[in-house]
């Protein structure tokens, strides 16, 4: 028997017209502009952190001080104080407990939208999204938490928010994402709702939990409007409330210590605040980032 011998052509190059190209070249322009917008207040930031006290000239010179010429005295000086290890660690926990607070939640709230034969199911809906579109307002909500009893402590800050509609109807819509007769094929096998979750949804769903997460930590980690509001003890206090305190250099004596300020100046130590409160989003998105794209898009496509 004669085989046939099956050739692969490479594919030819894609020609752009004339209007694409004027197109391409606009976009990417726009692009590189967008990048200098965003680069040059962030280099001038981490600049402006390392700066010694002894620096003499302008900001725009500072800018271009060599590594070498750089102090560490405004990290030292943060690093060093009790109230900013405090505040950091307070930021860690909040983030923490409300992420994982959120996604038991969340998931299975999800979950039971995204299933079709659910009785009520449009109604739980309607539910979900009255709060969403009218809010309830500020007072109606400090009494809730005050009668639960929640004031003065962290879990005043996420609890009241675990749950965000936009987050949960993105999730509903990857698990609709899900082929119907997998999920099927478990309940015939006379598998339970709660297994088919735990066994066989969350382990498919990974790119989307590891977004909304993502999500609800960058909400919890700058979060300064419910600490403010629900949080008396400076024991308690978050970074973004440290952070303002130290930007707007009201109650900074309270914070940072005097001897501080012979060390470093208090524009490198605002700087160094600022870019210590970022560290912990720009370390956890690189290893997300692989995820987010897919996580967004599938589950945008039946939300």
């Amino acid at each position: 028997m004669k085989t046939e011998k099956i050739s692969f052509s490479k594919p030819s190059a894609v020609r752009l017209s004339a209007s694409d190209k004027v197109f391409y070249t606009v976009i990417n322009t726009l692009l590189i502009v967008l990048f200098f917008i965003i680069s040059i207040p962030l280099w001038s930031t981490i600049t402006l952190s390392f700066r010694p006290n002894d620096f003499v000239g302008t900001n725009f010179e500072g800018m271009f001080l060599m590594p070498w010429n750089w102090s560490l005295s405004a990290y030292k000086a943060l690093m060093g104080n009790n109230g900013f290890i405090m505040a950091f660690w307070n930021s860690i926990k909040i983030m923490g407990f409300g992420v994982a607070c959120a996604l038991f939640f969340t998931v299975p709230l999800a979950y039971a939208l995204s299933i079709r034969s659910l009785p009520g199911r449009a109604f739980l809906t309607v539910l979900i999204l009255i709060p969403h579109m009218f809010d309830v307002g500020m007072i109606p909500s400090f009494l809730m938490v005050k009668d639960l009893g929640l004031i003065d402590h962290l879990a005043a800050v996420f609890l009241p928010t675990a749950v965000s509609t936009y987050n949960c109807l993105i999730m509903k819509g990857f698990f609709e994402g899900i082929p119907e007769e997998l999920k099927e094929s478990a309940r015939i096998d006379g598998a339970p709702e709660l297994y088919l979750l735990l066994k066989i949804i969350i382990p498919l769903s990974k790119p989307i939990i590891m977004s909304v997460g993502l999500f609800y930590a960058v909400s919890f980690w700058n979060d300064f409007f419910h600490p403010m509001l629900y949080l008396n003890s400076n024991n308690l206090m978050p970074l973004p409330i440290l952070l303002r305190n130290i930007l707007m250099a009201s109650g900074m004596n309270e914070y940072v210590e005097v001897t501080a300020f012979g060390e470093a100046p208090i524009q490198a130590i605002k700087a160094a605040s600022v870019f210590l409160a970022a560290i912990p989003m720009v370390i956890a998105y690189p290893f997300i980032q692989k995820y987010f794209a897919k996580g967004t898009l599938l589950g945008s496509v039946k939300g």
